[in-house]
C-alpha cells in the first residue's frame, strides 16, 4: 500500500479508479470511499459480502477489496479461481457490462481453450487487445483473478491510478504488471 500519510492522494486515486471502471455506477466510488474513510462502518455494512473473503474487521487493503466487490456486484468484474475452466471464463467475460462490442471469441484458436487458467486469461487479454479492449487483474495477492474490462487506450491510466493508490494491477496479454 502507498504512504499512509498521503491518504488524500490515495482517496483521490481510488475515486478515479472507480470512475474509470464504473462510469455509470457512482455507488461504486461511494462504497470504495466508505471503506477508505470509515473502514469499521464499511465492514459492518457489508459483513455478509466480506465474510466470503474471511474478513470480519478492517484490513489494509479494504478499499481495494471494496472496489472489487462493488464492481463484481454490478457485473463489471469477473473473479476467477486459479483452476477455472476456459468455457466458464468465456461465459463470465461475455456477461461483463464492459465487454467489447466486437466479440473477441471469434479470434480464438481451438487449442487456446485447453490452456491452464492463467495462460488462457493472458490469451483472452491478447484477443481483447485486438478489438481495442483490455483485460486487467485487480490483484489481491491471492490465488484468484479479479478481472475487469476497459478500453485499451485507458489501461495505462488504470495502472497509474492503481500505483498512486498503492495497489497492483496486471494487464492480461501484455506481460505488464503495475504497482
Amino acid at each position: 500500500m502507498s504512504d499512509p500519510h498521503d491518504t488524500d492522494a490515495v482517496r483521490t486515486a481510488l475515486a478515479e479508479i472507480a470512475s474509470l471502471l464504473a462510469p455509470a455506477h457512482p455507488a461504486v466510488a461511494e462504497e470504495v470511499l466508505r471503506a477508505h474513510d470509515r473502514p469499521h462502518d464499511y465492514v459492518n455494512a457489508f459483513e455478509g459480502r466480506l465474510a466470503d473473503r474471511g474478513i470480519d474487521e478492517p484490513v489494509d487493503d479494504l478499499a481495494w477489496i471494496a472496489l472489487i466487490d462493488a464492481l463484481d456486484t454490478r457485473g463489471l468484474l469477473a473473479e476467477f479461481d486459479w483452476k477455472e475452466d476456459a468455457q466458464e471464463i468465456w461465459a463470465r467475460l461475455r456477461k461483463l457490462e464492459s465487454r467489447p462490442s466486437v466479440d473477441p471469441w471469434v479470434l480464438f484458436e481451438a487449442e487456446e481453450t485447453l490452456l491452464p487458467t492463467e495462460e488462457f486469461l493472458h490469451a483472452c487479454g491478447r484477443r481483447y487487445r485486438e478489438t481495442g479492449a483490455a483485460l486487467a487483474v485487480l490483484d489481491i495477492e491471492s490465488d484468484c483473478y479479479p478481472v475487469v474490462g476497459l478500453r485499451a487506450l485507458r489501461a495505462d491510466e488504470l495502472t497509474a491510478l492503481a500505483a498512486r493508490a498503492g495497489f497492483p494491477v496486471q494487464h492480461l496479454g501484455t506481460g505488464r504488471r503495475g504497482r
